[in-house]
């Protein structure tokens, strides 16, 4: 008679202080147990050569290629509640490329009434690998901020413009008014928030361009507080195409935040962009005039303006992240367009819970920033994704360089030169503390003039207006650069 035998993964545990210890515990008493535990990997010189439950710490070191094979090693389980993005990036991207699968137990706060379950232990994801840290906020001004209110969001159907319609839902707001030029997409969001149970809200298509479109809503529905989502973001489309760029970017933050003064909005919450930073290309620029404009109209009238900036959101639509997952199933090469690139990253519902919150704390002209936590290089987040993927770079999915586009940084910023912050009672939310720009009645004529330009206004003549506003523009690997040169 054949006997069966029970075949176990061998596993090292990545952490050996407590949570490694539970883990420990957690794989020990799992009644459908897959995994043995071979030993711990530790950072800590003190922990490293002793032993726990008879199994040794090791450090990340001594785990060779032969290490592996001699003790038949697959995977490695990392337990540590408190390790850094940065890190976490080093030791995944060291392991992966031993030939390990990687992962990883979750936060503590998620463990299922306090204990840690084995089915909990899953695969590292991308999201991991960027280690953002789940904001959780939990602050009941937020429930007195948007109760009862008149909500409009425009670029709803967007993807921080629609999460922030979502959590919205978890306030008892009177009315939500859902605007959106992309039919396709706000009809999708529609059906969303209808299969939810969902019913004070409507969704309406209108582009913010069209200022007595926006007039009738305003009027119609009678807002209070105004998230402006609404925006072009790709940099290499706006650099072909600037006067779009001025026609949303600009335009359309001039009638919203206007109309927001003369219908005595109680907030006006514009969403801007690291790349408004001493811009390189349109697309930074024009959120940068966006954010100037709502300056201009600090003190005119009730409504406190408030601008939040932060950097590149996973899986949004256009970002990097999708990109090369389309990359991937096509059997590569991933595109990267230079090999020192870096950005800052957060998750969609991160940034959204920090506007909500940014919005609340704001006594109007604040440039609130988010901590975006450690930039990160794409080149390596290509390479981490393909071995993610269960292949291998570059014999399976190569990296193709492609050179940087029109406008695009090396580097993003988050602040500007001479700007610092001051903090807030939010350790994740900072104010940008900006250097004194002159808003005179001159800054906010040149945006006026400029945005009544037409569209058959030479490409060159609209970014040289562009660039009369915001000194600091400075083009970059681009055909604008030739306008530089007259400064």
């Amino acid at each position: 008679m054949q006997q069966d035998y029970k075949t176990f993964t061998n596993v090292l545990i990545y952490g050996a202080g407590n949570s490694g210890l539970i883990t420990y515990d957690a794989i020990s008493n799992d009644p459908k147990r897959g995994y043995e535990v071979v030993g711990f990997i530790d950072d800590n010189p003190s922990k490293i050569g002793k032993k726990i439950n008879l199994l040794i710490v090791y450090g990340l070191d001594k785990i060779t290629k032969n290490f592996i094979e001699k003790n038949n090693i697959e995977e490695v389980i990392i337990s540590i509640q408190s390790v850094d993005s940065t890190r976490l990036l080093q030791i995944t991207a060291q392991l992966f490329e031993l030939g390990l699968k990687v992962k990883i137990v979750p936060p503590v706060q998620q463990w299922i009434d306090g204990d840690l379950s084995v089915g909990q232990i899953k695969d590292v994801k991308i999201e991991d690998l960027l280690g953002r840290e789940p904001i959780n906020i939990i602050n009941p001004s937020l429930n007195n901020e948007y109760e009862n209110q008149v909500i409009l969001i425009t670029g709803a159907a967007g993807s921080i413009g629609s999460e922030i319609a979502r959590k919205i839902n978890n306030y008892s707001y009177k009315k939500l008014i859902l605007i959106d030029s992309a039919e396709s997409a706000l009809y999708d969001l529609q059906q969303e928030f209808i299969q939810n149970g969902i019913k004070n809200f409507i969704a309406i298509v209108a582009d913010v361009r069209d200022y007595g479109r926006m007039e009738y809503l305003f009027n119609v529905y009678k807002p209070k507080i105004v998230f402006h989502a609404a925006a072009y973001k790709h940099v290499p489309l706006m650099e072909n195409n600037p006067y779009e760029a001025v026609s949303v970017n600009i335009r359309g933050t001039k009638n919203i935040a206007s109309l927001a003064v003369r219908h005595s909005i109680a907030k006006f919450v514009l969403i801007s962009t690291d790349k408004a930073v001493n811009p390189t290309n349109v697309m930074g620029a024009s959120k940068r005039i966006a954010e100037l404009y709502v300056n201009c109209l600090k003190g005119k009238g009730q409504t406190k303006f408030i601008t939040t900036r932060f950097g590149n959101v996973l899986g949004s639509n256009g970002s990097v992240i999708p990109l090369f997952k389309r990359q991937i199933e096509a059997g590569g090469p991933l595109t990267v367009t230079h090999k020192e690139i870096t950005r800052y990253f957060m998750t969609i519902s991160e940034a959204c819970q920090l506007v909500l919150e940014a919005a609340t704390m704001g006594n109007g002209g604040e440039i609130f920033v988010f901590d975006m936590g450690k930039s990160i290089k794409i080149f390596d987040l290509a390479k981490n994704m393909i071995i993610l993927s269960g292949l291998q770079y570059p014999e399976d999915v190569d990296i193709k360089i492609t050179g940087l586009r029109p406008g695009e940084k090396i580097f993003e910023e988050l602040l500007a030169d001479g700007e610092n912050t001051i903090p807030t009672y939010h350790e994740k939310i900072m104010i940008a503390k900006t250097k004194q720009v002159n808003i005179a009645e001159d800054t906010e004529s040149r945006i006026l003039n400029l945005c009544n330009i037409n569209s058959k206004t030479q490409t060159l003549e609209i970014v040289s207006l562009i660039k009369e506003i915001i000194p600091e523009y400075i083009s970059n690997n681009s055909k604008f650069e030739v306008l530089d040169s007259k400064k």
